[in-house]
Parts: structure tokens; C-alpha cells; sequence
């Protein structure tokens, strides 16, 4: 499949809010998902996350490039855009990618990895957000949600490092990873040519202090900073 083909469906989908055809859309991808995974040095991870006014289309989209494995921020951008597609379990991607899209236009920095708030192969149908940009990106990524889409797991131990898997039709699709002593756990997955063991070793060290990784804590601020400024003007 052509990367820059898939692109353009990809948004041309998004505008239309078609929903049938985004998990059509989904369904052709996912053979392309996760990828062989790369195996290079990490240097740079950017985080991505969006906050929402309520009752409109307005969004604003963040991004926080860190170097890894220190966490010091090398860049930091955000833009206010509008979205069209609404908000349906599973179809993260329509919703949120071409903010993303637009956002990283503007990122100067060099990444070697992105890290999502949302779901990567533990997902229905192993496409979710960080496994989709990933691949339109193509780009190695993250999964890393605060909660479950789908599968079974165990509870994980109740110390930082703690992991369990997460499984879904007999298959593991994640991990359930304890990023401070008795706190919530994080739901980590693959998105896109990057394993699993790496992942949650990446992520963990991604959480110094606090349970979500550094470069998402960052783009949640910032995001939210962006729309508590604009509403103010």
C-alpha cells in the first residue's frame, strides 16, 4: 500500500465523518500493523495529546519532544484547529489525526519516537491511535491509555514495575503497568514497529515521579493551557 495514498484516504474519511468507511479503513491497514520493530537508539521522544471544548468542534493539539532517557524538553508546540469527525470508541484516529498532522508541521526537532495517550494494537481491530499515526507517520510508536478499550488481564503487583498481561482472544495485545507503588496501572501497547518488552521499559522510565509518562504529563498541560487561552480572548 502507498503511504502517501493511505494519507489521503485517510483524511478525505475524516471530513466526510464516515464512519462505516473508517473501520473499512481500519480493517485494511491492520496487516500492516505493528511492523517490524526497529531496534535504533532512542534519543528523542515526542508526546502527543488534545484537549476539547466542549459543545464544539474546536480542539488544540500539543506536542513535547524530550530527549530519552533524561526527560529534558527540547521543544515544545501546540496549534488550535477544528475537527470534524465525533467521538466514537475505537475511531480515536479520525477524530484526533489531522490535528496531529497539522501540529507536527510545525515541530523543528528530530523524533525518533512518539508516544500517544490512547490505544496502539489494544484495540478491536489492532488500529488504534498511536498504532494508526504510527503507520501514516511512519514513525515507531507507543500506546500508553489510563484505561482498558479491550481484553482481560490480571492485576499487576502493587509496586512501580509491576506488569501483567493484557490479552484479548487469546492473544496479548499489551501490558498492564504499575508506574508508582499502589497507584492506578497504565494500559501499554504497541503501535508501530516497536515491541512490546521495549515499550514497557520505555514507558516506565518515561514516569520518574508520576504515574503518566513525562512527554504525555507535558502535552496534557499544554493542551489544556492552549484552550484555557483561547476561550479567554
Amino acid at each position: 500500500m502507498n503511504r502517501k495514498n493511505l494519507l489521503t484516504e485517510f483524511l478525505t474519511i475524516c471530513k466526510r465523518k464516515d464512519y462505516k468507511t473508517a473501520i473499512k479503513f481500519q480493517d485494511k491497514i491492520k496487516i500492516l500493523i505493528p511492523g517490524k520493530p526497529v531496534r535504533k537508539k532512542i534519543r528523542n521522544i515526542c508526546g502527543l495529546d488534545i484537549s476539547f471544548d466542549k459543545g464544539s468542534d474546536r480542539v488544540f493539539a500539543a506536542a513535547s519532544v524530550h530527549s530519552f532517557p533524561d526527560l529534558t524538553i527540547i521543544e515544545q508546540q501546540g496549534i488550535a484547529s477544528k475537527t470534524k469527525f465525533p467521538y466514537i470508541p475505537g475511531l480515536l484516529a479520525f477524530r484526533e489525526g489531522p490535528a496531529i498532522i497539522e501540529l507536527l508541521e510545525k515541530v523543528k526537532s528530530p523524533i525518533d519516537l512518539f508516544l500517544f495517550d490512547g490505544q496502539g494494537i489494544a484495540h478491536p481491530r489492532g488500529a488504534g491511535i498511536a498504532s494508526m499515526m504510527g503507520l501514516l507517520l511512519d514513525k515507531p510508536s507507543i500506546g500508553c491509555a489510563k484505561t482498558r478499550l479491550v481484553g482481560k488481564y490480571d492485576e499487576p503487583g502493587s509496586r512501580k514495575g509491576a506488569s501483567s498481561r493484557l490479552t484479548h482472544n487469546g492473544i496479548i495485545i499489551g501490558s498492564v503497568l504499575r508506574t508508582r507503588d499502589n497507584v492506578r496501572p497504565v494500559f501499554v501497547s504497541v503501535g508501530y514497529k516497536f515491541d512490546l518488552e521495549r515499550s514497557v521499559d520505555t514507558v516506565l522510565k518515561c514516569c520518574p515521579k508520576y504515574r503518566i509518562p513525562e512527554p504525555i504529563r507535558e502535552t496534557h498541560r499544554l493542551s489544556n493551557k492552549l484552550r484555557v487561552e483561547f476561550n479567554m480572548n
